[in-house]
């Protein structure tokens, strides 16, 4: 059995650790965090992270989404002079089971320049990510109830998704029918494209995403090495290999796990509990 820092009474208690945001994220994260590895979250300020990118697309994101998060832990420790960091990232897509629907990725990168170590806590899961062009007041009220406004903010921009004009953090139905009446006033089409706010602090379905991957993170952190007793001793690979239930050949379904450390790279192979794979995974049964 692997021993956990709550176990050892905790490698960062007491700790502080940078945090640069500007959304908010310090609430979800901090809370977890705070609690369970006995560390002081900080929130850094001094430094405008949307130059970095926005999901408003203003200024685009360089990078993929792990550099963004790791150049933005860096930034936060090197502006409170701290050798601990965390920054969180996220991204929005097609879910990759069917293609069909939105699908949010959040990471969050925890970077200890004291061990030497990074380790990224990640969760991902369906959310509301959609986008409406219209000159229609009443399909405004049908999207925006959809998406779950006002809750969840919006963002308007008249006449096409890539307009520079924009107005965002919009939370309030006065201010919605305003901005769609600007919109469509400025269009050349007469329409105004509205989309999900899913910046941090205007998007509570994000900021839950947030909190499960500061979840995942704090579970990584709490389990240490066996062999170098850092932490972040965690699952690294999949093995495959798991045979069918009918034939016996193996499948590309996974017979066992691999934990690696960050840190020394001791890994251990761990079986998983399932014997077999149902014969609709095998390439045999199932070409």
């Amino acid at each position: 059995m692997q021993t956990t820092l709550s176990q050892r009474g905790g490698a960062y208690q007491g700790r502080q650790v940078a945090l640069l945001t500007k959304h908010g994220k310090k609430r979800v994260i901090a809370s977890v965090l705070d609690a369970v590895l006995g560390c002081r979250v900080e929130l850094v300020e001094g430094y405008d992270t949307d130059l970095l990118g926005t999901f408003t697309r203003d200024i685009p994101r360089h990078g993929a989404q792990l550099k963004a998060a790791q150049i933005k832990a860096r930034l936060g420790m090197n502006l409170a002079g701290l050798p601990i960091g965390i920054a969180s990232e996220g991204s929005f897509g097609a879910d990759p089971f069917t293609g069909m629907f939105s699908w949010n990725v959040e990471m969050i990168v925890w970077i200890d320049d004291t061990l030497g170590i990074e380790v990224v806590g990640v969760a991902s899961g369906a959310t509301s990510y959609s986008h409406l062009l219209t000159a229609n007041w009443d399909e405004v009220e049908t999207f925006a109830r959809t998406s779950g406004f006002p809750e969840h903010g919006l963002v308007v921009r008249p006449q096409h998704e890539n307009d520079p004009r924009i107005r965002k953090g919009i939370a309030d139905w006065e201010t919605l029918r305003e901005s769609f009446r600007w919109a469509c006033g400025e269009a050349g089409n007469g329409s105004a494209f509205l989309e999900t706010d899913v910046r941090a602090h205007m998007n509570p379905s994000r900021m839950e995403m947030i909190g499960q991957a500061a979840q995942d993170l704090a579970r990584k952190l709490c389990t240490l090495c066996p062999s170098c007793d850092a932490p972040g001793f965690q699952m690294a690979e999949r093995v495959p290999g798991l045979p069918c239930e009918d034939c016996g050949t193996p499948t590309p379904e996974a017979r066992a796990d691999i934990q690696r450390c960050v840190r020394c790279g001791h890994q251990v192979t761990v079986e998983r509990p399932e014997k077999v794979a149902s014969a609709s995974r095998c390439d045999y049964c199932n070409p």
